[in-house]
C-alpha cells in the first residue's frame, strides 16, 4: 500500500455510480412494465434475469421450515444469539410520544407511530447474507412496524437461500416473496396482483435495485442508496500490524471499489501494515477483488500527531472505524465524522457486521458527516400535536395574524382573528374530558 504524509483535503469520496443510460432506461421501463402488468411482469423478468421459471412468488411455510431445517443446530444458535443482540441493542432507541401542558393550559406534543408497512431487499441469486436480513428486519419490528416484507432473488433451483429463510425464521418474517432486481422494487414501491405496496424500502442491492430505488423514491421512502464499503484504521505505534492489515483487507474483499485507509502517527506502523497487506493478500480465497480494491482505493496516511490523525479522520468521514491506539476512548471523543466506531484490539470491524449488535447498514462515501446508521427512528415518523388554551389564544392571536401579514398571507391572519369575533363553537382545552 503507498505511504503518504497527512495534508488538509484528504477524502473518501468516489465517483457515484450513477448508472449508464442504458442501464436508467432499462430500470425506468421495468417499473412501468411492473406497474402495468404486476404479477405477470415479474414472472417474466425472474425468468429472463433470473433464470428461474416460477408458478408461484410466496414463499411458503414449508420451504421456510424446509430451510431452517437445512442448518445445522451450531449456525441456528449463532444466527439467534446475534438477533438477540441486535434486537436489545436497538430496543434501547426507542422513543416515546410525548406532551407538556403550560401553564395557560397550552397542550404541545410529539406522537411517534410506526410505519404500516416495510420492505427489506437482501441480495440472492449466488449469495446468501443473513445478517442483511437481520439487520434490517429487526430495528423495524422494535420500531413497531406491523407488516414487514421480504424480498430476494431466487437460485436457479427457483428456492432462497436456507440460511436467509433461517434468518427471516428468526426474525419473525412471514411474508417472502421470490423475486429480485428492479421489478422487486417496483413491486414493493408500487403493488401487484400478490405484493401490497409498502411504505418505505430497505437492504442493499446492486446497480439495478439502487437506481430503481431512487426512481421510486418519493412514492415510498428509500434507507439510503450505499456506495462501496470503506474502513478507516486510526493507529499508534500499540497497534498490531497483522491484525490492521486483516481488517483492512476485510472491507477491500467487499467490491474492487471498496476503500481501505491507514491513518497513523507511526512510521514503522505503516510500513509493517503495507507490507502485511501484500503478504495476506496472497492467501486470500477473494484475492482478485481485494487486490484491485487495495491497489486503486487503498491509502496509509502518515501524520504528525495524534491531533492530525483525528483531523484526517473527520474530513474522511469513514463508515466503519477502528481506533487501535493506547487510549482509544480519549481519541473517540475527539471524531465527529464516523458511521461506525470500534475501540481497540477486540473490535475488529466483523465484530459490528456479524454479532455485537449495533447496526451495520451505514452511512458510506463521505455521507457521515450528515447521516446516521439505519436505526429504530428509520421505522417511525413523528406527529406535531397543538392544542392552544382559550387563553393562549388570547395573548397571542394579534401578533400571530401580524406575522401572517408580515409573509402577506391574509387569509392566515383573518383565520386567527375570526376566532376573536365568533364567540362559542368547539371547546379548545377546557373541552378536554379527563
Amino acid at each position: 500500500m503507498k505511504i503518504e504524509r497527512y495534508s488538509e483535503g484528504v477524502s473518501l469520496k468516489r465517483s457515484v455510480d450513477s448508472g449508464t443510460d442504458e442501464q436508467r432506461n432499462t430500470v425506468r421501463d421495468i417499473i412501468l412494465d411492473v406497474r402495468n402488468s404486476g404479477d405477470l411482469a415479474l414472472f417474466t423478468y425472474t425468468e429472463r434475469f433470473d433464470g428461474v421459471k416460477l408458478t408461484g412468488l410466496k414463499v411458503t411455510e414449508k420451504e421456510i421450515e424446509e430451510g431452517t431445517a437445512a442448518l445445522s443446530k451450531e449456525h441456528i444458535a449463532i444466527i439467534r444469539e446475534a438477533a438477540g443482540n441486535i434486537q436489545s441493542f436497538h430496543q434501547k432507541q426507542q422513543r416515546n410520544s410525548w406532551m407538556t401542558t403550560d401553564e395557560t393550559g397550552t397542550m404541545l406534543g410529539q406522537k411517534i407511530t410506526a410505519l404500516d408497512a416495510v420492505g427489506v431487499y437482501v441480495p440472492g441469486g449466488t449469495a446468501a447474507y443473513p445478517s442483511s436480513v437481520l439487520m434490517n428486519v429487526l430495528p423495524a419490528l422494535v420500531a413497531g412496524v406491523q407488516r414487514i416484507v421480504m424480498v430476494s432473488p431466487p437460485a436457479k433451483d427457483g428456492k432462497l437461500a436456507p440460511v436467509v429463510l433461517a434468518a427471516a425464521k428468526i426474525a419473525g418474517v412471514t411474508e417472502i416473496y421470490k423475486v429480485g432486481g428492479a421489478q422487486a422494487i417496483a413491486a414493493l414501491a408500487y403493488g401487484t396482483q400478490t405484493i401490497a405496496k409498502v411504505d418505505k424500502i430497505v437492504g442493499p442491492g446492486n446497480i439495478f435495485v439502487a437506481l430503481a430505488k431512487r426512481e421510486v423514491f418519493g412514492d415510498v421512502a428509500i434507507d439510503m442508496i450505499a456506495g462501496p464499503s470503506e474502513i478507516a484504521i486510526l493507529a499508534d505505534e500499540t497497534a498490531v500490524a497483522s491484525e490492521a492489515a486483516s481488517d483492512l483487507l476485510s472491507q477491500a474483499e467487499h467490491d474492487p471499489r471498496a476503500c481501505s485507509v491507514l491513518v497513523t502517527t507511526s512510521l514503522k506502523l505503516a510500513e509493517e501494515v503495507s507490507a502485511e497487506v501484500e503478504n495476506q493478500l496472497a492467501r486470500l480465497p477473494r484475492r482478485e477483488i481485494a487486490e484491485q480494491a487495495i491497489k486503486d482505493y487503498g491509502r496509509i496516511i502518515l501524520c504528525e500527531d495524534t491531533a492530525d490523525a483525528v483531523e484526517a479522520v473527520n474530513e474522511l468521514a469513514p463508515e466503519h472505524l477502528e481506533i487501535l491506539t493506547e487510549k482509544p476512548l480519549e481519541v473517540m471523543a475527539k471524531i465527529r465524522h464516523a458511521g461506525a466506531i470500534f475501540l481497540g484490539r477486540y473490535s475488529s470491524e466483523p465484530v459490528g457486521d456479524y454479532f455485537a449488535g449495533p447496526n451495520h447498514v451505514l452511512p458510506t462515501n463521505g455521507t457521515a458527516r450528515f447521516s446516521s446508521p439505519l436505526n429504530v427512528d428509520d421505522f417511525q415518523k413523528k406527529s406535531s400535536i397543538i392544542m392552544y388554551s382559550e387563553d393562549a389564544f388570547r395573548d397571542n392571536s394579534a401578533k400571530i395574524a401580524a406575522f401572517a401579514r408580515l409573509e402577506g398571507l391574509e387569509a392566515h391572519a383573518r383565520a386567527v382573528e375570526a376566532r376573536k369575533t365568533n364567540k362559542g363553537g368547539s371547546a379548545g382545552c377546557s373541552g378536554l374530558q379527563t
